[in-house]
């Protein structure tokens, strides 16, 4: 089966259909480009994906991923990432072996038929001009025959009339021998010609045509198979990233597998558990009789002063609980304004300063401070405040919770560590170089090293000290996190630390107003919860005794709950002073108390009177 012998007579037809072939082969490079085009978009959009979820370094986000849970979706980014990169070669190996392949071949192709089609075509020319001569030798002979045949009958007809001379009678005879001549010589030249076309004819048709159209014809086979191969490749491309592609999904599958629930849970006990012990039980007061009601040693609260007197409660009882009964002012009174303190309007002060106190603190009273944990239902973490600001905190970390404070030690114990190890493998490299400028003083010199040497020395020996300094810390907190007793557990309901000035930062809570506690140095003024007796409702606490009085500088207006309006000029009771927060506690009067920027107002204490009162003088 050839072209050349069943198509000798349909040259343009593979004409067309071998550039059609062609067209087929470009759109398939095409199709081909396109998907590598696609490959290359789904792999950025993959990678990007993977790298939107990544945890940003140095952030909160780090610290989530010690659990299990997150360390599997972390394991899932970084093989997306890997999964990404096999489409990324896909693409490659696609544009190398398949687009970038055919590109060539289709190049080299349109040359080869364009080749192909030009010999065919030459010799159909050849063809052609041989068929017009042995035409043109045809007519000619025709032509000749016609005449000699005109001559031969002019020379009978003149042979023929006694009137013509014997002269004309020999011209004419004569003229007719000349033409029977000259078509002999056309009939030679048009045998001549016919057997040379013939034999021309023969080899178009049965030569030159059939090997031109055979390599037509095989060049449309290497297209068609070289198309084929192309699928195949295109094909053998995706599959070799297949066992890849398995192994990123077999890791995606494995992390998923190593997700422990008990391992995350226990990572959240150490992640907040603060070493605290549950708070006792409440002791029960008896309001049966008339009676002034005094502090009981596992009760809720720290008195506010000593030797004060205990205002009582008249009237009959209802079987209400006092906390519960006006609970919205208790707990206005338990809150502060969640928010710094703003400048005043004229100058700042040093308490509005960037860097300044962020808020008031505010005395809790230690039995409402209890029932006030009971009605929000957030846990107090105690001694927090340093942190929640963003502060940096005490050294020794005393500022945390005992069990949260153990971990920041060892913490610090491991790095300091880390760091002598690692300034003692430096001291150990160097002291190897001297003895080797020693052994080979050409190398070196070996006093070169002996101030590297002592520096190395010094730093080790403060890291020493810093480690001892630290395990003096945590041998003190794991000293305090066992069992205590009862009594101790009781009291642990006030967050008291009992024994060492290093938590003595801790021992009295308070909460300011952005909702993170603060920690008091000196011993605070302590309040007995009055004895009381019984009346519809039981009254408030016992108000804050007066510690001075204050002048406001400039108007300012309370709208958190917990600071209340002051009138620029007014004067005012001062119950609390500013803590060093920022904020001082004022009283306008029995009704009406809250907290006021410092800078606002001018304050006048007397700390030698436990009740002031305002008065023209003061003014």
């Amino acid at each position: 089966m050839s072209w050349g012998t069943e198509l000798w007579d349909q040259f343009d037809n593979l004409e067309k259909h071998t550039q059609w072939g062609i067209d087929v082969l470009e759109k398939y490079i095409k199709f081909v480009k396109e998907r590598t085009e696609i490959e290359l978009s789904y792999a950025k959009q993959l990678r990007n994906l993977s790298k939107k979820y990544q945890p940003k370094k140095n952030s909160k986000e780090e610290e989530e991923y010690r659990y299990t849970s997150t360390r599997a979706f972390l394991a899932t980014l970084n093989e997306m990432n890997d999964y990404a990169g096999q489409h990324e070669v896909i693409s490659e190996n696609m544009t190398s072996l398949i687009t970038g392949e055919l590109t060539r071949y289709v190049q080299e192709l349109k040359q080869e038929r364009k080749s192909h089609f030009h010999d065919g075509r030459k010799a159909q020319q050849h063809i052609e001009t041989c068929w017009k001569q042995l035409e043109a030798s045809k007519r000619r002979f025709e032509r000749d025959c016609k005449e000699a045949d005109r001559a031969q009958q002019y020379f009978e007809k003149m042979d023929a009339d006694i009137n013509v001379t014997k002269a004309d009678v020999e011209k004419a005879r004569q003229q007719a021998q000349l033409r029977h001549q000259m078509a002999e010589d056309s009939k030679a030249e048009y045998s001549s010609t016919l057997q040379k076309f013939n034999s021309e004819q023969h080899d178009h048709y049965y030569t030159h045509i059939p090997n031109i159209f055979q390599k037509i014809q095989e060049m449309e086979e290497r297209r068609i198979v070289r198309i084929g191969e192309s699928m195949k490749t295109f094909a053998e491309v995706d599959r070799q990233v297949i066992p890849i592609i398995g192994k990123c999904l077999d890791e995606i599958t494995k992390a998923a597998e190593s997700i422990d629930h008990k391992n995350d849970s226990q990572l959240v006990i150490e992640a907040f558990k603060s070493g605290f012990e549950p708070p006792g039980d409440i002791d029960f007061e008896d309001f049966t009789q008339p009676m002034k009601r005094t502090v009981s040693e596992s009760s809720l609260s720290n008195s506010r002063g000593d030797g004060k007197s205990e205002p009582k409660f008249g009237g009959k009882s209802k079987g209400k609980l006092w906390p519960f009964i006006k609970k919205n002012k208790l707990m206005s009174l338990l809150t502060s304004p969640h928010q710094p303190p703003p400048p005043p309007p004229a100058s700042a002060s040093p308490s509005a300063v960037p860097n300044g106190p962020q808020s008031p603190k505010q005395q809790k009273e230690p039995l409402s401070h209890r029932f006030n944990e009971f009605m929000t239902s957030k846990p107090k973490i105690h001694c927090f405040r340093s942190l929640k600001r963003g502060g940096a905190g005490p050294e020794d970390f005393s500022n945390l919770p005992p069990e949260q404070r153990r971990k920041k030690l060892q913490q610090k114990v491991d790095e300091l560590n880390r760091d002598i190890q690692k300034e003692m493998d430096q001291r150990d490299a160097l002291t190897k170089m001297k003895d080797v400028y020693i052994k080979n003083p050409q190398m070196g010199d070996a006093a070169s090293v002996d101030h590297r040497l002592a520096e190395l020395g010094q730093n080790i020996e403060k890291l020493r000290i810093e480690v001892q300094k630290f395990e003096g810390w945590l041998a003190e907190v794991e000293g305090r996190l066992p069992m205590r007793t009862e009594q101790a557990r009781r009291q642990s309901g006030l967050y008291e630390a009992q024994n060492t000035s290093a938590v003595n930062s801790c021992a009295q809570d308070r909460e300011s107003p952005d909702g993170s506690y603060t920690e008091e140095q000196s011993q605070e003024t302590e309040m007995k919860v009055p004895a009381t007796d019984f009346d519809d409702e039981f009254d408030d606490e016992e108000p804050l005794p007066t510690i001075g009085t204050c002048k406001a500088l400039y108007t300012f207006e309370g709208q958190n709950e917990g600071t209340i309006s002051v009138a620029e000029g007014e004067m005012l009771y001062v119950i609390e002073e500013d803590k060093g927060d920022g904020w001082t506690r004022i009283r306008r009067n029995e009704d009406e108390e809250g907290y006021v920027p410092t800078s606002y107002v001018e304050v006048y204490l007397d700390k030698n009177a436990k009740d002031v009162q305002i008065t023209p003088e003061n003014l």
